[in-house]
């Protein structure tokens, strides 16, 4: 037998005076409150108008924005210019623009061997690839997925959630996952054998290693840009699918002239984002694969890191000056695929 408590064998009116007191201490607080930020922004707002007020509320967040954002920055900067192993700024020799003549100093960009500095060119070109195989797959997967996921179909609502639930995982959690699933005694290779094949060096071979890191940040991401993209769909008014079918249009030419046109908006954000993400690919592939076989999986992000951190002798400078050029055709390609979604847009 459930057991009622104390307050629910009171009488009535008792009930309601302790609900009415209750409500009376919690608005009491909050005029108090209240009244306290008035004791402080009400001389405030005299002083300097009521205009301005604006910039005293967006004062915290500027402020949390020079000291974690800005400010790094411009430190990253003044380090790309500086050289030698010592930690603090004013321990370290300026040396101009040193740092990037060597990043640049190659007989043949195509062949990284040939570089002063080649392994900052073979992350350069690994994240190319990286690049061109991941947002390729990414956008191609995630456009298929919300085009599935957009029709009437039974459970639709829990298969949304289930294409969205590798985004909440930590990207190192989705590392140690497949990476147990991938070793030579792994979970596929338990298969494999099972079959009677022989084990495969999935993470131990070149080719398959970059696959694989490909894959998993596919697997891992596509849930965000999916969600996306199915938002992009919904916005899409049914009245243009119910005159394309009066006029006889089949499910593919409703695609081609109706939902890829008004769908290109979202299209751009989706690729602009996922090149954002692919080109600063750090945590995943670092427990993946730690940037192996040999420099298979190495990425720019993490070869700035080993410069830096990792390496025995740290070249702090040189990794700042590595930063600043992926930055720098970071913000190009962005800018250069914000430009081509206007022109689209406008067409």
């Amino acid at each position: 037998m459930i057991q009622s408590s104390e307050s629910d064998n009171l009488p009535p009116p008792i009930k309601n005076r302790r609900g009415h007191a209750l409500s009376r201490l919690g608005s009491s607080i909050v005029d108090m409150i209240m009244r306290f930020f008035d004791f402080i922004f009400e001389p405030l707002q005299n002083a300097i108008g009521i205009k301005r007020m604006a910039y005293i509320f967006l004062l915290p967040n500027m402020l949390i924005f020079g000291i974690f954002v800005l400010f790094p920055m411009l430190l990253n900067i003044y380090y790309s210019m500086t050289g030698g192993t010592k930690l603090f700024p004013q321990d370290r020799q300026f040396v101009g623009l040193e740092n990037f003549r060597v990043l640049f100093d190659c007989q043949n960009y195509l062949q990284p061997g040939t570089c002063n500095e080649d392994l900052f060119w073979r992350a350069v070109y690994n994240t190319a690839g990286f690049v061109v195989f991941q947002v390729g797959g990414m956008v191609l997967v995630s456009l298929i997925t919300a085009l599935i996921l957009n029709r009437e179909i039974r459970g639709r609502g829990f298969f949304r959630s289930v294409f969205f639930y590798p985004v909440l995982l930590s990207p190192v959690v989705v590392a140690l996952i497949w990476k147990w699933i991938l070793q030579r005694e792994g979970v596929l290779n338990v298969f494999v054998t099972a079959m009677g094949g022989d084990k495969v060096p999935w993470l131990l071979d070149p080719r398959l290693a970059t696959f694989w890191v490909v894959l998993v940040s596919i697997w891992a991401l596509m849930g965000f840009y999916t969600l996306i993209l199915l938002a992009g769909l919904q916005s899409i008014p049914p009245e243009l699918y119910e005159a394309g079918a009066i006029d006889g249009t089949d499910r593919w030419q409703s695609f081609r002239y109706i939902t890829l046109p008004l769908l290109m908006p979202t299209l751009f954000v989706v690729l602009v984002l996922s090149l954002i993400r692919a080109v600063q690919v750090f945590d995943q592939v670092f427990v993946l694969t730690g940037g192996g076989p040999g420099t298979a999986t190495l990425y720019l992000v993490q070869y700035i890191y080993n410069t830096a951190f990792a390496n025995q002798i740290p070249q702090r400078g040189l990794a700042a000056a590595a930063s600043l050029v992926m930055g720098s055709v970071l913000l190009v390609l962005t800018l250069i695929q914000l430009r081509l979604g206007r022109a689209s847009e406008v067409a």
